[in-house]
């Protein structure tokens, strides 16, 4: 008995999803910003799916609540009208409106029941819209680092080759990557604390501390003119402390 042997048509086939996934691969390797941004794209595509199913599901929760009150309100006038035809000893109308209070009720239980429903649907859905919108902007971070990362690595590996020998023109283009990068750390380093003393908040805190040592001193300074003055010492004396003040006023 010959085993069966893979016929002509599926060896092929099977070359050519090879080639291609290998061609694919080496094309999303070269380009890593196309692949963060086509998986992106394709989860925001789903985000806006999910967000319009949540909108429905939220219209859904309106509008039963809205009936919920008109319910609610005519089963008030309801028993307002039972009231008055049992006043009225009008008893054919008054069991019309027993049975019609009593459909109410039902109604009014069913559609409880239901907004229930609804509403831990709708918070659920919130729930797992938020989530979905988080991993987007996840991704997004994580691109900018895997972007940032890369370029790092090809300038760093350009550097390389240039000092293996490499022409002068890629020597220099990779000392530009480089400089280009550096100047956006750069960049980045200062945004950030433009950002964190955007309020001036440490400026004035600094200015007040600096304020308060100054009026320290000047009360310091008042305090021991008040003391050498009310000396009654010889003034010898009063000169040899001169000194010890002014070291004191130094000293704060």
């Amino acid at each position: 008995m010959h085993t069966r042997r893979p016929g002509l048509v599926a060896r092929l086939a099977g070359l050519i999803r090879g080639t291609f996934a290998g061609w694919l691969r080496s094309r999303e390797e070269s380009n890593p910003r196309a692949v963060y941004e086509n998986a992106i794209a394709e989860r925001a595509a789903q985000y806006r799916e999910l967000k319009y199913a949540v909108a429905g599901i939220l219209y859904m929760r309106n509008k039963l609540e809205a009936e919920l009150d008109e319910r609610r309100l005519e089963l008030a006038r309801t028993l307002e009208d039972l009231r008055r035809a049992v006043d009225r000893g009008d008893d054919p109308l008054a069991l019309a409106l027993v049975a019609r209070k009593q459909d109410l009720l039902a109604d009014l239980e069913h559609a409880d029941r239901e907004l229930a429903s609804l509403r831990q649907e709708a918070e659920e859905a919130k729930t797992n819209l938020l989530r979905f919108r988080d991993e987007i902007r996840a991704l997004e971070h994580e691109k900018g680092r895997t972007l940032a990362s890369l370029a790092n690595a090809r300038a760093r590996r350009r550097i390389q080759e240039a000092l293996a020998g490499f022409s002068v023109d890629a020597d220099m283009r990779a000392l530009e990557a480089v400089r280009e990068h550096a100047a956006r750390l750069a960049g980045e380093g200062l945004l950030d604390r433009e950002l964190a003393g955007g309020s001036g908040l440490d400026a004035r805190l600094q200015r007040i501390r600096e304020e308060s040592r100054h009026e320290a001193a000047e009360r310091e300074l008042a305090e021991l003119k008040r003391q050498l003055a009310a000396r009654t010492l010889p003034g010898g004396a009063a000169r040899t402390d001169l000194p010890l003040a002014r070291a004191a006023l130094a000293g704060a």
